[in-house]
């Protein structure tokens, strides 16, 4: 038997696995059953590499959890996206519930058997181009709309019930049966006696073992069913009232099929692992790891959005010292990025974006930048940070240089929305004058002018850094290298915001900030000119900002408008008193373990009670709901949620609410108008001692009047334009309100550019996109829908993420053919002195789409892969090893993503692909083979 159908077979015999509501309880969730499929194959996953490399691995203690797991994984830096790939792909699990929650296709209800399946399969299709792409955020979403119909059909089908011991692996391919699917006017259920409903399905269809599912609805004039079929059950299931009576569910132990909850329940979770072994198998482990979030280093992007008009001559130079200091300070360490993103702009041109996973190709390019373009003091900068943003994935980090304001500032309010969606940090590095009194030069050099950024200009950049819990920093040439040492400090991934905070115009202010046990190198940092302070310890003991020889401030970094100040650690509760007439920002932040996720989630309208994560702002100025979990322990909890006005000083506390599972759903009885953090204060007890910490979100948010809604399947075919209906409502005043809508790969479409709303009315409009037909399979398009009030002053904004997916023909697995064996295997105990091989011939078959990669998945010997020379379709394999290692299975992936296993060992009989004669074309290709491989291999291997 196989690891993986070993590893099934452990999972549907593990106890605890219970149920199939969308919010924890009683019964087993589908968010339980989703993270327990997670755990379990990220563990084989980190397990196998291990042993690839030949490395110790320690399993974490059972229940598997996401802290214990990621530690087993040596992978501890990441444990926060690690905690978010999981929540995101949950999150798109339960959406399947409250946006699909009637449409029996989604959830296999009322014999939709092959409309099912085809979910599940063509998500399947899109999740694997997408890994193939490294678009892992957009194969997250899919992977969850498709766990959900997966799973249900355990519990809403009767596969259960005819005592199937194992998942339908038929669920996850195309082009296959499914099996004995009931006539449409076939009887499959009969009235429950009362409210025992164990025997109502037909003895006849137990013992055809023919598939049936319930029929489900809950209008009662217009819920219906053919006669003689069973209906799904409940209270809420209008057909469960038409004869036959009942149901046949087995989403919790009270469903009419409830005493098989727990049966269901262990199905689902092995059936979710046998997909996410579909997809690691085609992908490879560490692609696998990085779609959970895993990684040896980080999973962000590392980018640049670089001026390069005329006036940056003299500072282009210091740039490229700094940026490639800054990636070369990455590079072999925890924080090293998956990416390296790089945006030129001037005026009037921006872009292109250059994509790159090699520091040393990123270094090339910036070395090879030419300086050119301008005609005035403003530049393109917006627009180059937007196309960087647009291309970066979640938690990124940006670095923009330019010396000019921005010529498109009419951007911000898209690319305010852009960093909030992607909760990346971006720091601006300004050059300036030396004096007040130096000049610029125009760009047409014919004239010289004032060249210091005026006061509006550094605010909207000011803002911008804000927003995203960066820098602005104002700095000489000179001074570059220092300011992006200081900024730089900051790219650890281990590090959790305690404090930020901004005044403008500044005032003086008082701010406070907790370290806690767990925080090493706290430090503070702070922007503004003519500012002073006074910081107060939680000893009471004090020292003043021209106190150059207090004990509180270990070290000092000075530069342009910036100061770093590396505090001694001392827990408890610090005060920092701000004095200053001038703008000016506080960040307080620390490397710590324990930081927090949340969503901003709203309570699901439909039938099914559940909250839904946000892909827009929430409403402003009413109540409203965050979902927070913590990571970096399993025993914190929530003691207070504030949402802290960014530029001011209000706090609206909400109630926290334990939703089990390490979630705490808060309720706030109102959403600020103004910009907002997300401050939360908690208290854990791993160490034994309780412990007070403080957190606040790194990404600042703002809340909108405007309410827009969109979806789509989320599947893109370049022969047919794709449709994408959306709608707008103003809470507020209405009005002509202005419409944009961009994409990340800037493909042609078409949307009305404006809608008129009346105050509570709603308003449609279709996005339209045509992707080019040379366009590949798993191209990530990132769709971004925004609506303006007709003053500017008030924006929300969607996001939809969609796979390009070309039509497919190839649906089946590549095979494997055994041509030969040969074994000196026995029972000495001398193994390691004995040898076995095998050759083998892979094939795509006549019409696939060819072989592309075929890899070792069990075994310690030695693999020789050569693609047939003849035939595209064919790969020949030479395995050879000792006979301590006595079985071996490889995995092969044909180019459209299709997963074939081949088991062998050194025993003939256990092989069931063992072969019974050799063509002569193979004989002569074994012939060939040996030619080439050299006899002297087989002569030391004793097999000649």
């Amino acid at each position: 038997m196989s690891e993986r159908m070993i590893t099934l077979c452990v999972l549907l015999m593990l106890t605890g696995a219970q149920g199939f509501g969308i919010l924890p309880g009683d019964s087993m969730s589908h968010l339980e059953i989703t993270e327990a499929a997670i755990l379990n194959v990220t563990v084989q996953v980190c397990r196998a590499l291990a042993a690839a490399e030949g490395a110790d691995f320690s399993f974490p203690a059972q229940p598997f959890t996401v802290e214990g797991v990621a530690v087993a994984c040596g992978t501890t830096e990441s444990r926060k996206t690690f905690r978010r790939a999981i929540r995101h792909i949950i999150f798109h699990n339960v959406r399947v519930d409250l946006r699909h929650a009637l449409n029996a296709s989604f959830h296999f209800d009322e014999e939709m058997f092959d409309q099912g399946r085809n979910i599940i399969s063509q998500g399947i299709e899109a999740i694997k181009a997408s890994n193939e792409q490294e678009n892992y955020e957009t194969a997250r979403q899919k992977l969850g709309e498709i766990i959900h119909p997966l799973q249900d059909f355990y519990s809403h089908s009767n596969w259960v019930e005819l005592k199937n011991k194992l998942p339908n692996s038929n669920l996850l391919r195309s082009g296959v049966s499914i099996g004995n699917l009931a006539d449409e006017s076939r009887a499959t259920c009969r009235s429950c006696d009362g409210d025992n409903c164990t025997n109502n399905i037909l003895e006849d269809i137990i013992q055809e073992k023919v598939l049936t599912s319930g029929y489900f609805g809950i209008v009662p004039i217009s819920s219906t069913k053919p006669k003689g079929k069973c209906s799904h059950g409940g209270a809420v299931d209008q057909t469960s009232t038409i004869e036959p009576t009942g149901g046949i569910n087995k989403d919790s132990f009270d469903a009419s099929h409830g005493h098989l909850h727990t049966e269901a329940a262990k199905m689902a979770t092995a059936a979710t692992s046998e997909l996410l072994e579909d997809i690691r198998s085609a992908a490879g482990d560490r692609p696998f790891l990085q779609m959970m979030g895993l990684s040896k280093g980080s999973n962000k992007a590392l980018c640049f959005v670089i001026d390069t008009t005329k006036s940056m001559s003299d500072e282009i130079e210091a740039v490229r010292t700094v940026t490639t200091s800054i990636i070369d300070s990455e590079v072999g360490t925890e924080n090293e990025p998956a990416t390296y993103i790089l945006v030129p702009f001037n005026d009037p041109e921006f872009g292109p974006l250059i994509r790159t996973t090699d520091p040393k190709i990123l270094e090339m390019v910036l070395n090879s930048i030419s300086i050119g373009g301008g005609g005035d003091e403003q530049e393109l900068s917006l627009s180059g940070l937007q196309l960087a943003l647009g291309g970066a994935p979640f938690n990124s980090e940006v670095f923009l240089f330019t010396d000019g304001p921005a010529k498109d500032a009419n951007l911000k309010n898209s690319v305010t929305s852009l960093i909030e969606r992607t909760q990346t940090v971006v720091n601006f590095i300004i050059s300036t004058s030396t004096s007040p009194n130096s000049r610029r030069r125009r760009r047409d050099d014919s004239q010289q002018q004032q060249s210091r950024i005026t006061a509006s200009d550094a605010q909207l950049y000011r803002e911008l850094a804000q927003t995203s819990g960066g820098q602005m920093v104002e700095v000489t040439k000179t001074e570059l290298t220092e300011a992006a040492s200081i900024i730089s400090d900051t790219l650890d991934s281990s590090l959790v915001m305690l404090l930020q905070a901004a005044r403008s115009p500044g005032k003086d202010d008082a701010f406070s900030f907790i370290v806690d046990d767990s925080i090493t190198n706290p430090t503070v940092y702070i922007t503004g000119s003519s500012v002073t302070f006074t910081l107060t310890s939680p000893t009471g003991e004090s020292q003043q900002s021209t106190d150059a020889t207090g004990s509180l401030i270990t070290s000092s970094r000075s530069v342009g408008n910036l100061q770093s100040l590396q505090l001694r650690k001392i827990t408890g509760s610090w005060e920092m008193k701000m004095m200053s007439t001038n703008p000016y920002t506080i960040k307080a932040i620390g490397k710590s373990p324990i930081d927090f996720l949340f969503d901003f989630v709203e309570k699901s309208q439909g039938p099914f009670q559940g909250y839904d994560a946000l892909d827009s702002r929430p409403r402003a100025g009413v109540n409203g709901s965050l979902l927070v979990s913590f990571t970096g322990s399993d025993t914190a909890t929530v003691t207070e949620v504030a949402l802290v006005e960014s530029w001011g000083s209000e706090e609206i506390k909400g109630a926290v609410q334990p939703q089990g599972s390490g979630n705490f759903l808060v309720l706030v009885d109102r959403i600020p108008s103004a910009e907002f953090a997300v401050r939360v204060k908690g208290e854990d007890s791993s160490s034994g001692a309780s412990m007070v910490f403080q957190r606040q979100s790194r990404t600042n948010f703002r809340s909108s009047n405007l309410t827009i809604n969109a979806d789509s399947d989320g599947i893109i075919d370049p022969l047919t334009p794709f449709s994408v209906p959306f709608s707008v409502m103003a809470n507020g005043a209405g009005g002509n309100f202005t419409i944009r809508a961009t994409n990340n790969q800037l493909f042609p479409s078409t949307f009305p550019t404006s809608l008129l709303l009346e105050t509570g009315k709603t308003a449609n409009g279709t996005v339209t996109l045509s992707a080019p037909r040379t366009t590949p399979s798993g191209t990530d398009v990132t769709l971004t829908i925004e609506a303006e009030a007709p003053d500017g002053e008030d924006v929300n904004y969607i996001v939809l993420r969609s796979t390009v997916i070309n039509t497919i023909t190839d649906f089946i697995q590549p095979e494997c053919q055994l041509l030969t064996r040969q074994s000196n295997c026995s029972g000495s105990v001398n193994c390691s002195s004995l040898m076995w091989m095998i050759f083998v011939r892979v094939t795509d078959g006549a019409e696939g789409t060819g072989v592309d990669h075929v890899r070792l998945l069990k075994g310690n010997g030695t693999i020789i892969i050569e693609p047939a020379a003849d035939n595209k379709n064919v790969t020949m394999v030479l395995y050879t090893s000792a006979c301590c290692s006595p079985e071996m299975e490889l995995v092969v992936v044909d180019k459209i993503g299709n997963v074939g296993t081949c088991f062998y060992s050194s025993d003939s009989s256990s092989s069931a692909a063992l072969s019974k004669s050799i063509k002569v074309a193979e004989a002569s290709l074994l012939v060939l083979c040996i030619f080439v491989f050299g006899q002297q291999l087989l002569t030391e291997l004793g097999l000649r």
